[in-house]
C-alpha cells in the first residue's frame, strides 16, 4: 500500500471544516428579525456562553490532574510519554465541537424564526444548515485530532521503528486520545443534560401544569434557562459526545487492526471510511428540501432522503477503498461496512417508529394521559423496555454478519476488525445524520422565540412542526450512537485483551463465567449504568426542585408578572441551572474513570474483562430504553398539543406534560451518557492495564 493514501485524511478534515465555515457564514447573513428577537436571542447566547466557561474552567482543572497523573504513570514506564499530551488533545478537540455548534445554534434561533415567517421551507434551510455546522465541525476536527497524532508518531516520533511494532505503538497511544475525548464528553453531556433537564421540568411543572400558562411564555421566569438549556445540553453536550463516538470507533478500529496482522492497510481503512462519508454526507445535505404545506411525515422524508442518499454513496465508494488497500482476497470488509451501514439505518427507522407521533405506539401511548399521569407514566417505561427488543436483534444481527464476511471463520482478529469497521461504516454518514439532529434544538429555540416575541401564530404552527420532527431526529442521532457505541465497545474489550498480552506476553486469561473474578466483574459492570442513571436522574431531580421553588417565588412576589405588566428575572434561573449542573456533574462523570482502576486494583485483569462485558450489555439496553421511553413521552404529548384528546390546557395534556417532565432526564440526560460511560470504561482500562497487571489484589494474594 502506498503511504500517500493517509495524506488523504487531513485533506477530507479540511473539505468537512471549510463545508463548515462556508454554511456557518451562509447562517449569519439571514435577518434575526424585530429588536425583541435579537433581545431574547442574545439572553439565551449570554447564558449559553456563562455556563460553557464556567463548565470548562471546572473540567480543565480535572484535565490538569489526569495530565499529572498520567505524566507521573509515563515517567514510571507504565505509559509511553506521548499519552498525557494526547488525553489533552482528544478533551479539547470534543469540548471545542460542542462549543462551536453551540455558537452557531444561538446564533440561529432568532433568524430561523424569522425565516419561518416567510416559509416552513425557509425555516427549515436555515435550522438544518446551522446543524451542518455542527455536523462537519465535529468530523473535520475529528479528522484533524486523528491526522495530527498518526503523522506526528509514524514520521516523527516512531519513524525508525520496525512496522509492526510502529503501528502497535501508534494505536497505543492514540487510544489515550480517546480517552481525553469521551472524559470531556461524559462531563459535556452529564452538565449539560442536568443543566437543560432541570429549567425545562421546572418550567413546565410550573408554567403548564400550575399555573395554565403556555410553553414558552415570557411570563414564564424558567424559560430563558430552558432555551439555554437546549443549547448547553442538546447541541454543546451533544457535540462532544458525538465527537467521541466518531473518533472512538475509529481509534478502536485502528486498534483491531493490529490484532488481525492488516497493519497500516488495516488502520487506513477507517481513516479513508471516514474521509468518504464526509465528502457523501455534504453531498446528501444539498438533497434536503420541503414543500410549505409539508407534514410530519413530508418534513422527516426531506432529512431522509439526505441521509440515505449519502449512504447509498458510501456503499459504492467503499469497495474501491477495500479491493484496493485490503486486497480482493478481503472483500468482505466491505459486506461488513454495509452491515453497519445498514443497522444504522434501521436503528433510525425503528426508534423513529416508537417514538413519532405519526405511529401508532406514541399515538396509543397518548391516549393513556385520558386516565392520568400514572398511566401515561406506566405505559412510556413499557413501550422503552419493549423499544429494545429490535436493536438488540439487529445489533446482534450485525456482529454474526460482520464478524464472519470479515474471515471470523478463519481469523478471530479478522472477524473482529470487522465488527470495528462495521462500527465506522454506521458513522460514517455522521456529518449529515448529525445535522437532521443539532438542528432540533435549534428549532426548539425557535419556537420560543416566536412565542415570546409575540409572532403570528402560523410561525408558531410552524415551528412546532420543525420542533416535533426534531424530537425524532434528536431520538434517531440517539440510536446512532448507543448502537454504534455497542460495537464500538466489543471492540475495545478486545483491544484491552490485546494491551494486556502486549505488557505481558505469559499472562493467562480466564474468562470463564464460572471464574469468581469474572463472574463478580460482570455483576458490577451490570450494576454500573443503573448506579450512573441513578446518579444523574438524583442530580436533575435536585436541580429542578430548586426551579420550581424560584419560579413559584417569582409568580408570587413579582407584583403584575402573570398579567403581563412585569418581567421575570430571568438570570436567577439560568443561575440555579448553572451551579446546580456544576455541582452536580462531578460524581457521576468520576464513576467512568474510577470504577475500572478500583475493580481492576481489587478483582485484576479477568475482572476488569468481565465488568467491561457486564456494563456493555446492560448499558446498551438501558440507554436504548430510556432514549425511546423519553422521545415517546415528548412527542405523546405534541401529538396532544395539535387538538387530540382536548388539545393544550386539558387533563390529558396535563397528564402527557407530567410523563414529558419524567422522559426529559431519561432522554437527555442519562440514557445519551450512558453510551459515553461504556466506552469510557474500556478506555481507562487499556490506559491502566500496566498499573493493574503489577498491583492487582488478587493476582498478588493467589499468585
Amino acid at each position: 500500500m502506498h503511504e500517500a493514501v493517509f495524506f488523504v485524511v487531513p485533506i477530507g478534515s479540511i473539505v468537512a471544516l471549510l463545508f463548515a465555515f462556508i454554511q456557518a457564514k451562509r447562517v449569519l447573513k439571514f435577518p434575526e428579525g424585530t429588536e425583541i428577537m435579537k433581545k431574547i436571542s442574545r439572553a439565551v447566547q449570554e447564558g449559553a456562553n456563562a455556563y460553557l466557561k464556567r463548565q470548562y474552567s471546572g473540567v480543565g482543572l480535572f484535565f490538569i490532574v489526569m495530565f499529572v497523573l498520567l505524566g507521573v504513570m509515563a515517567f514510571a514506564g507504565f505509559l509511553t510519554p506521548f499519552v498525557p499530551f494526547a488525553f489533552i488533545t482528544g478533551g479539547f478537540f470534543s469540548g471545542l465541537s460542542g462549543f462551536i455548534g453551540m455558537k452557531i445554534a444561538t446564533a440561529s434561533n432568532a433568524r430561523t424564526a424569522a425565516a419561518a415567517q416567510e416559509s416552513l421551507n425557509r425555516g427549515l434551510r436555515v435550522a438544518f444548515s446551522s446543524g451542518t455546522v455542527m455536523g462537519f465541525t465535529v468530523i473535520g476536527l475529528g479528522l484533524l485530532d486523528l491526522s495530527l497524532w498518526f503523522f506526528l508518531l509514524k514520521y516523527v516520533f516512531y519513524a525508525n521503528i520496525e512496522e509492526v511494532e510502529q503501528i502497535t505503538k501508534i494505536s497505543q497511544a492514540m487510544l489515550t486520545f480517546g480517552m481525553g475525548a469521551s472524559s470531556m464528553a461524559l462531563f459535556a453531556r452529564v452538565g449539560g443534560g442536568i443543566f437543560t433537564k432541570a429549567a425545562d421540568v421546572g418550567a413546565d411543572l410550573v408554567g403548564k401544569v400550575e399555573a395554565g400558562i403556555p410553553e414558552d411564555d415570557p411570563r414564564n421566569p424558567a424559560v430563558i434557562a430552558d432555551n439555554v438549556g437546549d443549547n448547553v445540553g442538546d447541541v454543546a453536550g451533544m457535540g462532544a459526545d458525538l465527537y467521541e463516538s466518531y473518533v472512538g470507533s475509529i481509534i478502536a478500529t485502528i486498534a483491531l487492526a493490529v490484532s488481525a496482522g492488516y497493519n497500516f492497510e488495516g488502520a487506513a481503512v477507517p481513516l479513508i471510511m471516514a474521509t468518504v462519508g464526509a465528502v457523501a454526507s455534504i453531498i446528501g445535505t444539498f438533497f434536503v428540501r420541503c414543500s410549505e404545506h409539508a407534514d410530519q411525515k413530508h418534513l422527516l422524508a426531506a432529512l431522509r432522503k439526505g441521509t440515505y442518499i449519502s449512504s447509498l454513496l458510501i456503499i459504492i465508494a467503499s469497495y474501491p477503498v477495500i479491493y484496493f488497500i485490503l486486497g480482493p482476497e478481503h472483500i468482505g470488509v466491505w459486506v461488513a461496512i454495509i452491515s453497519g451501514l445498514i443497522t444504522g439505518v434501521l436503528i433510525g427507522f425503528f426508534t423513529e417508529y416508537f417514538t413519532s407521533d405519526t405511529y401508532k405506539p406514541t399515538q396509543n401511548l397518548s391516549s393513556s394521559s385520558l386516565t392520568g399521569p400514572a398511566t401515561i407514566i406506566i405505559g412510556g417505561i413499557a413501550l422503552g423496555m419493549f423499544s429494545t427488543l429490535i436493536p438488540v436483534v439487529i445489533v446482534g444481527i450485525s456482529i454474526l454478519v460482520s464478524f464472519y464476511a470479515a474471515g471470523g471463520l478463519s481469523s478471530f482478529g479478522e472477524g473482529l476488525y470487522g465488527v470495528g469497521i462495521s462500527a465506522v461504516g454506521m458513522l460514517s454518514t455522521l456529518g449529515i445524520t448529525l445535522a437532521t439532529d443539532a438542528y432540533g434544538p435549534v428549532a426548539d429555540n425557535a419556537g420560543g422565540i416566536a412565542e415570546m416575541a409575540h409572532l403570528p401564530q402560523k410561525v408558531r404552527e410552524r415551528t412546532d412542526a420543525l420542533d416535533s420532527l426534531g424530537n425524532t431526529t434528536a431520538a434517531t442521532g440517539k440510536g446512532f450512537a448507543i448502537g454504534s457505541a455497542a460495537l464500538t465497545a466489543l471492540a475495545l474489550i478486545v483491544a484491552y485483551i490485546d494491551e494486556i498480552t502486549l505488557k505481558d506476553p505469559n499472562f493467562e486469561f480466564d474468562l470463564s463465567i464460572t471464574n469468581p473474578p469474572v463472574l463478580i466483574g460482570l455483576f458490577i459492570g451490570a450494576m454500573l449504568p443503573f448506579l450512573f442513571s441513578s446518579m444523574t436522574m438524583s442530580a436533575v431531580g435536585r436541580a429542578a426542585q430548586s426551579i420550581v421553588k424560584e419560579v413559584r417565588r417569582q409568580f408570587k412576589e413579582i407584583k403584575g408578572l402573570m398579567e403581563g405588566k412585569a418581567e421575570a428575572d430571568y438570570a436567577a434561573c439560568v443561575d440555579i441551572c448553572t451551579r446546580g449542573a456544576q455541582k452536580e456533574m462531578i460524581a457521576p462523570a468520576l464513576t467512568g474513570i474510577v470504577a475500572p482502576v478500583l475493580v481492576g486494583l481489587i478483582l485484576g485483569v479477568n475482572g476488569v474483562a468481565g465488568m467491561l462485558a457486564g456494563a456493555m450489555i446492560t448499558g446498551f439496553v438501558l440507554a436504548v430504553m430510556m432514549a425511546n421511553s423519553g422521545g415517546a413521552w415528548d412527542n405523546a404529548k405534541k401529538y396532544i398539543e395539535k387538538g387530540k384528546y382536548g388539545g393544550k390546557g386539558s387533563e390529558a395534556h396535563k397528564a402527557a406534560v407530567v410523563g414529558d417532565t419524567v422522559g426529559d432526564p431519561f432522554k437527555d440526560t442519562s440514557g445519551p451518557s450512558i453510551n459515553i460511560l461504556i466506552k469510557l470504561l474500556s478506555m481507562v482500562s487499556i490506559v491502566f492495564a500496566g498499573l493493574i497487571l503489577k498491583y492487582s489484589l488478587l493476582d498478588v494474594l493467589f499468585k
